[in-house]
C-alpha cells in the first residue's frame, strides 16, 4: 500500500509540473529507470551498457545510454553496476518447514529471487501460500506449484515422522483422475516420486501431456533413468542416475524389481530407505560419467532439464558452516530453527560418510559430463531441506555449478533462462529484453568475471517495482 501511495504522489507531482506537451508517446511517464547500467546477456555472455526503462511490471525499453529516457518516477543510476534477470530457485519446498513460511518472500526478494517452483506440497497447505503470496504482488516472488509428490502404492512423504507432501497412486487410472484434479486445481506442473510403477508413470505422463503441462521427476526406481527420463521434462537432484551407470546396473535393476514387488511390512519411507541404502554404495564404486553406458544415459537426457540440486547433494564438501557469511544469514531465520540448523550443520560436518561423500563427487562429475554434452540444467536448491536459508541458498547453488565445470555465464542461464523453458515462458521471462516481466537485480560486480559476485546485490526490482 505505502509503494502504491508513493508512486501515486509522485505521478500526482509530475503531472502538476510537466508541460501538456510532454505526454506523448515518446515521453511517456516510466515507473522506474535504471540508467547507464552494465545489462549482462546471459544467452551470449555480452555485456553493453544501456538504461533500462520499466512501465506497468515489463521492461518498456531498452537504450543506449546517449538516449534521452525522459521521465521516470523513480530512477536508479547504475553507473559501474551490472544489470541480471531476477533469479530463480527451481526446487523448493514453500510449505515443508513451518517456522519458515512467513519469512519465505522476504528473504527470496533480498537475494534476487524473484521465482520460484514449489515442488511438492498438499494442495491444502500450498494454496492459502499461493493465495498470500499473489496477494503481496511486488513484495513476493512469483511462484509456480505441483501440488503433491505423486508416489505410487507406497508413499515416501506420508506424515508417518516427515512433512506429508506425497499421494498415493495405486493404479493407472488413479493417477490419470489424480492429475485430472491437480489440473483443475490450477498447477502448472506435476511431480512424479520415486515409487511409481512403469504404468502409473506412463498413466502420469500421458495425462500431463494431454492437458499440456509439464513434469519434474525423480527417475522412478522401478524404471532406468534412460527409460523414464526422455518422457519428462525435468528430472530432480540427480537421483538413481548413479544406478543406471553402474558397471551392474542389469543385476541392480534386478534386484530393485524384487524388492519393490515384495515389499513385505515396509513402509514407503523404509523401502526407498532400504533401496538407496543397498544399491547406492555399489553402484558408486564403479560409476564413470565417462564409459559408454553412461555417456548412453546422458545422451538420453539431452532433452530433459537436470535440475541436481548440489547444494544439496555436495553437502559432505561444502558444509554451509564452513561460508563465514552463513552465521549472519540466519539471523533472519526464526532463532529456534537457526540453532537447529547450526547444530546439524555442525554434527555433518564433523562426520565421515564415504557414500555420502562419493554421492558428492559423482554429482559434479556428472553434471560436468552433462554440460558438455549438452544436457540443460536449471538451478535449484531444495529450499529449505538441507539447512537451506531460502534465496541465500540459490548463490551457493550458483557456485556448486561452476564447482561443477559449468561457465558463470551458463550458471547464470540456469538460473534465469532455462527455468522459464521449462514452464514455456521464455518469451515473457528470464532475460533484460523489451516486454519481459521487470524482475531485476543490479550488482556492483560482474557475475561473469567471478558467480560469487551474484551476491553483490545493490537493488532488486520485483514486478516492475524496487522492493530493495
Amino acid at each position: 500500500m505505502n509503494v502504491m501511495h508513493n508512486r501515486l504522489m509522485a505521478l500526482a507531482f509530475l503531472l502538476c509540473v510537466l508541460a501538456p506537451s510532454s505526454y506523448s508517446e515518446d515521453n511517456e511517464v516510466m515507473d522506474l529507470a535504471i540508467t547507464n547500467v552494465s545489462v549482462i546477456d546471459v544467452v551470449t555472455g555480452g555485456v553493453s551498457k544501456q538504461s533500462v526503462l520499466v512501465n506497468d511490471g515489463k521492461i518498456a525499453r531498452v537504450l543506449d545510454p546517449s538516449e534521452s529516457v525522459g521521465q521516470s518516477l523513480e530512477v536508479i543510476d547504475g553507473t559501474g553496476q551490472f544489470l541480471l534477470s531476477g533469479l530463480w530457485d527451481m526446487h523448493v519446498h514453500i510449505v515443508y518447514e513451518a517456522q519458515l513460511i512467513q519469512q519465505m518472500p522476504d528473504l527470496f526478494l533480498d537475494y534476487g529471487v524473484t521465482s520460484v517452483r514449489d515442488t511438492g506440497a498438499l494442495l491444502a497447505n500450498i494454496q492459502p501460500e499461493l493465495a498470500r503470496w499473489r496477494a503481496l504482488g511486488a513484495a513476493a516472488p512469483d511462484i509456480f506449484f505441483s501440488g503433491p509428490l505423486l508416489d505410487g502404492r507406497l508413499v515416501v512423504y506420508d506424515g508417518n515422522g516427515r512433512t506429508e507432501i506425497g499421494r498415493s497412486n495405486a493404479s493407472a487410472q488413479a493417477a490419470r483422475d489424480q492429475v485430472a484434479d491437480l489440473v483443475a486445481a490450477g498447477v502448472d506442473f506435476i511431480k512424479i516420486y520415486e515409487l511409481v510403477s512403469p504404468e502409473v508413470f506412463a498413466a502420469l505422463v500421458e495425462s500431463a501431456g494431454a492437458a499440456n503441462i509439464p513434469i519434474a521427476a525423480h527417475v522412478p526406481l522401478s524404471m532406468m533413468a534412460e527409460t523414464a527420463g526422455p518422457r519428462v521434462q525435468s528430472m530432480e537432484h540427480l537421483r538413481n542416475i548413479e544406478i543406471a551407470c553402474a558397471d551392474d546396473a542389469e543385476s541392480l535393476f534386478d534386484a530393485r524389481e524384487a524388492m519393490i514387488e515384495s515389499p513385505g511390512d515396509r513402509s514407503g519411507y523404509e523401502l526407498r530407505r532400504d533401496l538407496h541404502q543397498s544399491q547406492r554404495a555399489i553402484a558408486l564404486s564403479t560409476v564413470d560419467a565417462g564409459s559408454d553406458r553412461c555417456q548412453r544415459v546422458i545422451e538420453s537426457l539431452k532433452g530433459t532439464i537436470q535440475v541436481p540440486t548440489l547444494r544439496l547433494n555436495t553437502l559432505p564438501q561444502y558444509s554451509p558452516i564452513r561460508r563465514p557469511d552463513w552465521r549472519d544469514a540466519l539471523s533472519d531465520v526464526p532463532e529456534a530453527l537457526a540453532n537447529q540448523w547450526i547444530e546439524t550443520a555442525t554434527f555433518f560436518a564433523g562426520q565421515e560418510n564415504s557414500v555420502s561423500e562419493q554421492l558428492s563427487s559423482w554429482s559434479l562429475e556428472l553434471v560436468d559430463a552433462m554440460q558438455r554434452a549438452g544436457v540443460p540444467i536449471g538451478a535449484g536448491t531444495d529450499t529449505p531441506i538441507g539447512q537451506a536459508i531460502p534465496g541465500y541458498s540459490l548463490h551457493t547453488e550458483l557456485e556448486r555449478l561452476v564447482d561443477a565445470g559449468l561457465s558463470e555465464r551458463q550458471a547464470l542461464f540456469a538460473a534465469t533462462v532455462v527455468p522459464a523453458m521449462f514452464l514455456k515462458l521464455e518469451g515473457v521471462m528470464g532475460q533484460v529484453k523489451p516486454g519481459m516481466e521487470a524482475d531485476l537485480i543490479v550488482l556492483a560486480d560482474n557475475p561473469l568475471d567471478d558467480i560469487e559476485h551474484t551476491r553483490t546485490i545493490q537493488a532488486v526490482i520485483s514486478d516492475g517495482v524496487r522492493v530493495r
